[in-house]
């Protein structure tokens, strides 16, 4: 059966990482966010707020009607970005599984945004102080994975575990 998983949480906190690892380990289709909204921004398309959202729920529906899995990853910083994909899952008929993905180590959290690599081409990666002072609300009802101090396997088994299987 097609599922949708949506993960979120702070730039390099782990979410690339483990959606990335999932969707090798179940063969789904991952969206990423910043590919594309990179892709837009190399098209000329000004990305404000939820350009690249709105077009990777286009694409997850899509996909959720040819019968794939999708797993999404973006940051979805705000309760109506995660409304939008929780919208894609409904009308397709396929269940939603949220992952909100947290590092609680402030110093290796702050490790990772600074020594991480683009794996975008063009992509600007933020800065410490930009993650910080980004906005992001509170999520409800999400399975939550805090990396900090836990390996990528000991993750991915807990989301396996959240997915019956």
């Amino acid at each position: 059966m097609a599922r949708l998983v949506v993960f979120g949480g702070l730039p390099g906190a782990g979410k690339s990482t483990l959606s990335l690892a999932l969707a090798r380990a179940i063969g789904a289709v991952h969206l990423r966010i910043d590919t594309i909204e990179q892709a837009l921004r190399d098209a000329g398309v000004a990305v404000r707020a939820a350009e690249g959202y709105a077009v990777a729920c286009a694409v997850a529906a899509d996909q959720l009607a040819l019968g794939h899995t999708v797993i999404t990853d973006a940051v979805n910083p705000i309760a109506y970005t995660r409304a939008m994909f929780r919208a894609v899952g409904e009308r397709s008929g396929a269940p939603v599984i949220e992952v909100e993905v947290v590092c609680s180590d402030r110093d290796e959290h702050r490790r990772r945004v600074e020594t991480r690599t683009v794996s975008v081409a063009g992509l600007r990666l933020p800065t410490w102080e930009e993650v910080v002072r980004r906005d992001y609300e509170p999520w409800e009802g999400a399975l939550m994975i805090d990396t900090a101090g836990e390996a990528v396997a000991a993750s991915l088994a807990k989301i396996l575990a959240a997915l019956g299987g």
